[in-house]
């Protein structure tokens, strides 16, 4: 909290998000995904949020087991794949000055790991999960230590 004001997503936010776009393959994703240790990325187009994916939505490491996929065939297969086909098209979104509070509630009530955050409608971050947790654990540290934000 800023001057007794709540704080709101632009503060703790991750500008300028990895996105994707509506025909890249489900490959990139995964590679993004697995490579960028990221859990969610938006789908844009000229900075337009079309929908998000996450780890989720991917073949996961039951789906490679119960299929038994060696590698190089399920590379051939996410390639085939557009992101356009399996992203999520119904986003909860917020915009800049959203409270920290009421993102917090439209994640736990949608059980959602992030929320897109527009600005004009146009995307300009993200906020996560682990941003909250982050933006809590501050909070804690600073009261413990006996300073206000």
């Amino acid at each position: 909290m800023k001057n007794g004001k709540e704080g709101t997503v632009r503060e703790i936010m991750i500008a300028s998000p990895v996105t994707l776009k509506p025909d890249d393959s489900l490959k990139l994703a995964s590679d993004l995904i697995s490579l960028g240790r990221i859990r969610h990325i938006p789908v844009v187009e000229n900075g337009k949020l079309l929908g998000i994916i996450s780890q989720r939505d991917l073949l996961g490491r039951a789906a490679d087991r119960i299929l038994n996929l060696k590698e190089n065939r399920k590379s051939a297969l996410l390639k085939t794949v557009m992101i356009k086909e399996i992203m999520q098209r119904r986003v909860i979104t917020v915009e800049l000055e959203t409270s920290i509070q009421e993102a917090a509630h439209l994640m736990a009530e949608g059980k959602i790991g992030c929320l897109p955050v527009l600005n004009d409608g146009n995307l300009v971050g993200l906020v996560t999960t682990t941003d909250m947790l982050r933006y809590i654990e501050r909070l804690g540290m600073n009261s413990v230590n006996g300073v206000e934000t």
